[in-house]
């Protein structure tokens, strides 16, 4: 600024050759498109270790990308006409030199004191001569040719500290090996160690330290998306585990007044399960913003030292921060244990089925009781001189003995229990002629009965996640399920379709008659049906209705086909797009309705059933929807 105080047609340029970043007069000054003018160094120590974004430092406008910067001729004339006062030929060497004005770039620093007198503030400092001059006694350097070989630099504090402490010589060359600074004698031991100048070990660590913050900006996006992934797990666990709730509490609606303390117990071990899998996610996500904040400040380290105008301070840091290394982002996989929702779930529904057995039971022992009744009381009602006509009722009571003969007879090979004999008699009959003939008129008797009828087995069925294909996408609550060949793909699970697109449904039912209605589109490829919970995931026989475990009814345009076991039987064809399926587990059988104006039969599979039944379906056609039917209980 000495300059343009001691030259009157230049004082008022001040603003405009200072540079706003290092706020000295521009070196080789460059302009950005937005127009405004930075010394080269500063503006590539700005943009150092960006791969986007760059801005102006000043106005903050941004650009698409890194721009071309070209050298401003005008600003370089204005400085060279500034350096033609006399004296210009030695700030010339200097800024050949690559160095600028005395004071350095920083104004806030107190200024350096000239070693020859003490008083002055120093403009130069002669690495040579090992001390710093004011302008007065830095004009021999200049004029005296006896001094034109030795080399000036801006003014530095410390010179002790830049000279080597063994032979009392400034640091020229800096060896790798051991990373330190050392002086042209300490070259003899390091023969074998890999030297050189500062200035080239300068460069070295500065472009080492900026691919280093280029591969932590890359390791700190890579954290930030992890942490988001985790997140997003982590709403899905919660989401997962209020599914549960809501179908533990269905289950429980109907016997809660007298279970409700055994409900808490089993809504007590799924809450316990999201809790401990929400708190892993939290403890998961917290390490992983302490890894970025580590990140962060080893960024803010590095940004720092790019900024050190001194070289053996810098080389320093440079050194210590090349050591330091950081690992990439690893998120562990943390699942709700399906083994406790699963099982919760299933002590709900045999909780269930126990006390409507129960029930069942109750009402048939008062029913045996009333009859033993009307039994004692019928004799005495009788006539005397009708006790022929009287004997006609007496028909029926021994066929009905007849029949619980088999009953009785198990009863006597040691099965006592009244439980174990009720599951005798239904199981005996199941292989006599008379007992396929029951089981006939029982599928008969549900596919005479009006849809009105069938909804008092009405069952919402929801659509299990963790067994749809990866290109199957499930909506509106988990009702609706549809292909998209763009879908990311669920995460793996062992109970997953891998080869055909198919989706079981949630609930599994062992016991009881269960009802439920799908939608379908008109001309469309895809398949309804039931199979157990054990039906191969992969290969040919996780298709349904080619194995011995799915039972289904598939449309092909305008085909419909029935399989089973691999076997199939060309149907009638339909219109109907709303399939009605009744499933009756004692009674094996499961039987698929047209449902419209009036129910009619599409086709009825009859099997002994041994697993426990979910509710299946398939797509084929990318076009094709399938959506569950809202059932009113």
């Amino acid at each position: 600024m000495a300059a343009l105080e001691s030259e009157p047609g230049l004082s008022g340029l001040e603003e405009e050759l200072t540079c706003s970043i290092c706020l000295c007069l521009f070196s080789s000054p460059v302009t950005v498109p937005c127009g405004h003018n930075f010394c080269a160094s500063c503006l590539d120590l700005s943009w150092a270790g960006l791969s986007g974004g760059f801005s102006c430092p000043q106005c903050r406008a941004t650009f698409a990308g890194r721009p071309q910067l070209q050298k401003n001729t005008v600003l370089c004339r204005v400085v060279e006409q500034l350096q033609g006062r006399p004296g210009a030929k030695g700030e010339e060497q200097e800024e050949e030199n690559g160095v600028g004005e005395a004071g350095g770039c920083w104004a806030q620093e107190p200024p350096v004191s000239c070693d020859s007198c003490q008083e002055a503030p120093a403009v130069q400092t002669c690495l040579t001569c090992t001390a710093s001059f004011c302008t007065e006694h830095l004009r021999p350097h200049r004029d005296s040719p006896a001094f034109r070989d030795h080399q000036l630099c801006p003014p530095l504090r410390d010179l002790q500290q830049r000279k080597c402490p063994q032979h009392n010589r400034l640091f020229e060359f800096f060896c790798g090996k051991h990373g330190a600074c050392i002086c042209s004698l300490c070259l003899l031991g390091h023969k074998l160690c890999p030297t050189t100048p500062l200035e080239q070990a300068k460069a070295a660590a500065q472009s080492v330290l900026k691919k280093k913050l280029g591969e932590l900006h890359n390791q700190s996006e890579k954290t930030a998306r992890a942490m988001s992934t985790v997140k997003t797990n982590q709403n899905q666990s919660a989401e997962t585990a209020s599914r549960k709730k809501e179908l533990i509490r269905n289950e429980f609606s109907e016997i809660k007044a007298i279970i409700e303390e055994r409900e808490n117990e089993i809504m007590k071990a799924i809450t316990e399960e999201e809790k401990r899998v929400w708190n892993k996610f939290d403890y998961i996500y917290s390490v992983l913003g302490n890894k970025k904040n580590e990140i962060q400040s080893l960024k803010d380290q590095i940004e720092m030292a790019l900024t050190e105008s001194d070289d053996v301070l810098f080389l320093k840091r440079a050194a210590a921060l090349q050591k330091t290394s950081t690992k990439e982002a690893f998120v562990p996989v943390v699942e709700m244990d399906q083994n406790v929702m699963h099982s919760t779930y299933q002590a709900a529904i045999v909780l269930k089925d126990i006390v409507k057995t129960s029930v069942i039971q109750s009402r048939e022992k008062k029913e045996e009781v009333a009859a033993k009744l009307v039994k004692i009381k019928g004799p005495p009602a009788a006539h005397p001189n009708k006790l022929p006509v009287g004997k006609k009722p007496h028909g029926p009571h021994q066929i009905h003995k007849e029949k619980s003969i088999p009953p009785s007879q198990t009863s006597s090979h040691g099965e006592t229990d009244t439980k174990e004999k009720k599951k005798a008699a239904k199981v005996a009959p199941a292989t006599t002629p008379a007992a396929a003939a029951s089981a006939k008129d029982l599928m008969d008797s549900f596919l005479k009965k009006p849809r009105e009828e069938l909804l008092q087995y009405a069952a919402n069925i929801t659509l299990d996640y963790n067994t749809a294909h990866n290109t199957v996408v499930l909506s509106e609550n988990y009702t609706r399920m549809s292909i998209s060949d763009t879908f990311t793909g669920h995460k793996h699970h062992p109970q997953r379709f891998t080869d055909y697109r198919q989706v079981l449904g949630f609930q599994c039912f062992k016991r009881g008659i269960h009802y439920w209605e799908v939608q379908l589109q008109q001309s469309s490829f895809c398949g309804v049906g039931v199979c157990y919970g054990s039906m191969e995931r992969q290969g040919p026989e996780s298709r349904l209705g080619r194995n011995s475990k799915s039972w289904c009814i598939e449309w092909l345009n305008s085909k419909i086909s029935s399989w089973h076991n691999d076997v199939e039987k060309c149907l009638p064809n339909t219109k109907a797009t709303k399939i009605g399926v009744l499933l009756n587990c004692e009674g094996g059988f499961v039987i698929f309705t047209a449902v419209g104006e009036k129910n009619y039969l599409i086709y009825k599979f009859k099997a002994q059933f041994t697993e426990a039944l979910y509710p299946a379906f398939w797509l084929f056609s990318s076009d094709a929807v399938l959506s569950l039917c809202h059932m009113k209980e």
